[in-house]
């Protein structure tokens, strides 16, 4: 199976970067299942309907979330029918939406697609770890999913690194999200799941996490409130890691993607 997996949608470039590349990129490169994280994906904070039917239309199998979630306040009403929108499996119980969701491949392959937080450096969460535990044990890899695919929405390399460790073996892939850079350690661990530290953004690299420098400098020099962040407006790139799983759903090959300016431009090259 060939997985496409796409790191931080923010605001219009990524978002405009994603529905330019991605629906040949799937014919291309005859993807089975693609899954998006679009927490910034509306302005660049939270998602909304409409951006989330938008992303889905563009060929997203399943959209993940995480720290804003619901920035958009019309995600607290809306996450509950969109079955293919997943936030943190580890919001507390009584938060709406889930924290997985099941995809059917067009040949009839299961993917379970889970979505959890770190707590270190981030809000209060419960227990990450517990509840990938207990999405995966609902849906085991080789027994109710055919590839696992998880998202740790998280600050620190050191909790997204455990979490490979963790589950290798048990997913397909494991691959961060949050820091909107995306990192160079893309590898099959010796399980046999695919993983990497950051996925990177899609979106407008000049500037500071996607967003336009001025205030993001002018509050680093000045420590002070100002204006509110606003989405860079430039070209976007699109940022994600790529995965062939075998039979066993475990992972032969994960190559990182990067399509667009600033960036050096990279992919899986047996797959053209």
């Amino acid at each position: 199976m060939r997985l496409l997996f796409l790191g931080d949608v923010v605001g219009r470039p990524g978002r405009s970067v994603v529905a330019e590349h991605l629906p040949r990129l799937r014919e291309r490169w005859r993807l089975d299942c693609v899954v998006i994280n679009g927490e910034n994906a509306a302005h660049g904070f939270g998602i909304t309907e409409t951006v989330c039917d938008e992303l889905i239309q563009a060929g997203a199998d399943a959209v993940t979330l995480g720290n804003h979630s619901f920035d958009q306040r019309e995600a607290l009403v809306f996450i509950n029918r969109q079955e293919r929108l997943v936030r943190p499996a580890n919001y507390p119980p009584g938060t709406p939406g889930r924290g997985a969701c099941i995809v059917e491949t067009r040949t009839g392959a299961r993917v379970l697609v889970v979505n959890v937080m770190g707590r270190v450096f981030m809000d209060a969460m419960d227990d990450p770890f517990a509840a990938v535990e207990r999405e995966l044990s609902a849906c085991p890899l080789g027994e109710a999913a055919d590839a696992v695919i998880v998202d740790v929405h998280a600050e620190a390399t050191s909790e997204k690194q455990a979490f490979g460790h963790f589950l290798d073996g048990r997913a397909s892939l494991v691959v961060g999200t949050h820091t909107h850079a995306p990192t160079a350690d893309h590898r099959v661990l010796p399980g046999g799941t695919a993983y990497m530290s950051d996925a990177g953004m899609c979106g407008d690299y000049d500037s500071v996490l996607g967003m336009n420098k001025d205030e993001p400098i002018r509050r680093f020099l000045q420590k002070t409130p100002g204006s509110r962040w606003e989405v860079a407006g430039g070209e976007g790139t699109l940022c994600g890691i790529a995965v062939e799983t075998d039979a066993k759903g475990l992972a032969r090959g994960a190559w990182a993607v990067r399509i667009g300016p600033h960036l050096e431009e990279t992919w899986p090259k047996a797959w053209d």
